[in-house]
């Protein structure tokens, strides 16, 4: 894929709007080329700026009371407006009701979307990558070290080979701006992120292109899994991790 063609996916790849094959290819580029790179964050940075509840501004009080006297005191007359003005009234106001609503849904659903959308763009990008682990280890006391110093604390990490899902490293990762480790494993032919959030995160159960996106408990700290695992192995592996100390 060269810069030109990049470029023009960049907004789709944010939207989540491309084939997973098209994705993969993408990330793969921009793991490369330091111009595309750039193009990616600035533009999911504008993205982010632009959902900040800051920039929604407010009707003061005293405009709607004018606007509320003027009407009550308007002639009768007046009131008794062609059909289709009140038509486009109607569709004015259900315009206000409408975007009131989106901007409520998204204040709520908005990090945590936005989390998925992170935490399921750095697993693929971990699947394109030569490498998808920092430190190779399936020793628990080589992996948790590695993080101390480069995370405000090092995560719980635990190897599950017995019951099927080794540890086979660790690396770090980006989800947003907000720097978090990233501990892998895997069963069978299927790569598994444990992607450790800082304290208070919230998430939400997503799948998305035949992958899915589970919130855990690890040591106490919030954490989500990301993998193409079917959904019963999917449950065993984060109950291996809520149980983990």
């Amino acid at each position: 894929m060269d810069c030109d063609t990049a470029r023009t996916q960049l907004e789709a790849y944010l939207d989540d709007e491309l084939a997973r094959a098209d994705a993969r290819d993408l990330e793969a580029h921009v793991d490369g080329c330091a111009v595309c790179s750039v193009a990616l964050r600035r533009l999911d940075a504008l993205r982010r700026a632009l959902r900040e509840p800051s920039l929604r501004h407010a009707a003061p009080s005293a405009l709607r009371e004018r606007i509320a006297a003027s009407a009550a005191s308007a002639p009768v007359s007046a009131r008794h407006a062609p059909s289709w003005l009140r038509m486009a009234a109607a569709w004015l106001l259900a315009f206000g009701i409408g975007a009131g609503t989106v901007y409520l849904w998204n204040s709520v659903q908005g990090p945590r979307a936005q989390l998925a959308h992170d935490a399921f763009a750095s697993h693929w990008r971990a699947l394109a990558a030569t490498s998808a682990v920092d430190v190779v280890s399936s020793d628990r006391h080589t992996v948790k070290p590695w993080f101390a110093g480069k995370v405000a604390q090092a995560p719980v990490v635990q190897d599950f080979a017995d019951q099927g899902f080794p540890l086979v490293g660790g690396r770090l990762d980006y989800l947003g701006d907000t720097r978090v480790p990233a501990l892998v494993y895997r069963h069978g032919q299927h790569l598994i992120d444990v992607f450790v959030l800082p304290a208070a995160t919230s998430a939400q159960a997503v799948r998305q292109r035949g992958y899915a996106l589970e919130p855990v408990l690890l040591g106490g700290q919030p954490a989500v899994v990301v993998s193409d695992m079917d959904a019963q192995e999917m449950q065993r592996f984060t109950e291996l991790l809520n149980n983990a100390h």
